[in-house]
């Protein structure tokens, strides 16, 4: 196999012999077909949410549970984390080392973390003005779906630290090459997921 074939297998990796490109190839296939079925569940769950944005039932609604200033916040933040995860992978597929790609994911990670945070507040404020899941339909359908994608982004973290620990290990050996690009797949989903939370929920409740 040629150089330059190698060097373009997969974005995000450079494998080196053909049985193991073709191994990761169905694997990365594979993983697309779970992140559709996570993207069903999603779905569904927005179209909860959709049928009970009016359903308030006299309680908190869509201005008293949105902090523009705060999910900008979240926002800026989740899209940095898939930014400095993209140059994580751009890192690994050129044979940067080990280092600058581990440097990137550690950005990535922090940013969600941070992430992570500003939205727990968000969730504090919410219990504070009686905005509690069991207040309405619409609290219900809201918990429900900004829960679902932070328990995504937390289950993010954790995979993030055990490929941290496996590059740490094994180094940039093409099974790691593999899982990264899997977990790059997973996180602009997230990211993707967000737009979709931030727009529809945040911005159109309160337009």
């Amino acid at each position: 196999m040629s150089n330059a074939k190698s060097l373009n297998v997969h974005p995000g990796m450079n494998l080196g012999y053909g049985e193991g490109e073709h191994e990761a190839e169905v694997k990365v296939f594979g993983f697309w077909v779970f992140l559709m079925s996570d993207l069903v569940t999603f779905g569904l769950v927005f179209a909860i949410f959709g049928t009970m944005t009016g359903a308030t039932a006299g309680g908190p609604g869509p201005h008293d549970v949105t902090n523009l200033t705060s999910v900008s916040i979240q926002t800026a933040l989740l899209l940095g984390s898939s930014f400095a995860f993209s140059w994580a992978s751009l890192s690994m597929k050129y044979h940067e080392g080990r280092w600058r790609t581990l440097f990137y994911l550690s950005f990535a990670a922090t940013s969600a973390l941070g992430f992570l945070i500003v939205e727990g507040l968000d969730f504090m404020h919410w219990i504070e003005i009686g905005a509690v899941p069991q207040r309405s339909g619409y609290l219900s359908a809201l918990w429900a779906l900004v829960g679902l994608h932070g328990l995504h982004v937390a289950a993010g973290l954790l995979w993030v630290g055990a490929m941290t620990a496996q590059i740490l290990i094994f180094g940039l050996t093409d099974t790691v090459k593999s899982r990264v690009t899997r977990l790059g797949l997973y996180w602009h989903f997230l990211d993707i997921v967000w737009v979709g939370i931030f727009s529809m929920v945040f911005l159109a409740g309160i337009a």
